[in-house]
């Protein structure tokens, strides 16, 4: 495929509904007020509340406060003026910047996802009552609340996934028949 022929494809996209462009609007300006407003301190309240009824695993109470914090880092981070501007215009520096702590901000929650998971699920099912002397415990409502919430995330990562895969088949199967 030549550049001019996608350029005309690119050109050739109908304008979308304005109730569709509506919805993509209030869609887009949720999320991230949602994930500022409610997600963080969601994570971070348990586990500064109960930072220590958790001996069986005192890192769960410090990954879900570190969650809540880098989460709000995160969101904060994509809030950066990065948009382009015209040639010439704009500021690359800071655009490269934010390009590159959001990217390190990113890793580091992914890596610190699999290490909190490795925290959870090592202990499951811990011992829930702490007037036994003999085994450590965890607070039940810390260790449901980690464990539910990163069980959810993983359902969700495997619901993209799935979404992901089958829009690419749809846009393969859409392919092959537009060039039939």
């Amino acid at each position: 495929m030549d550049k001019m022929d996608l350029m005309g494809q690119l050109n050739a996209v109908h304008s979308a509904s304005i109730p569709c462009l509506l919805l993509s609007k209030l869609i887009m300006v949720a999320i991230p007020i949602t994930q500022i407003a409610i997600v963080p301190p969601k994570l971070f309240l348990p586990g500064a509340v109960y930072l220590q009824d958790c001996p069986k695993q005192h890192y769960i109470p410090i990954y879900l406060v570190v969650c809540g914090v880098f989460s709000i880092v995160l969101a904060l981070l994509s809030c950066l003026p990065c948009c382009r501007t015209e040639e010439g215009g704009g500021n690359k520096t800071l655009i490269m910047l934010s390009y590159i702590w959001n990217g390190l901000v990113s890793l580091f929650m992914f890596c610190w996802f699999i290490t909190g998971s490795v925290w959870i699920y090592s202990i499951y099912p811990p011992n829930y009552n702490s007037t036994l002397l003999t085994e450590p415990y965890c607070n039940k409502t810390l260790y449901l609340f980690a464990f539910w919430t990163t069980t959810v995330a993983y359902i969700l990562i495997a619901c993209l996934l799935v979404a992901a895969c089958c829009a690419l088949i749809c846009m393969c199967a859409c392919r092959g028949a537009s060039n039939a």
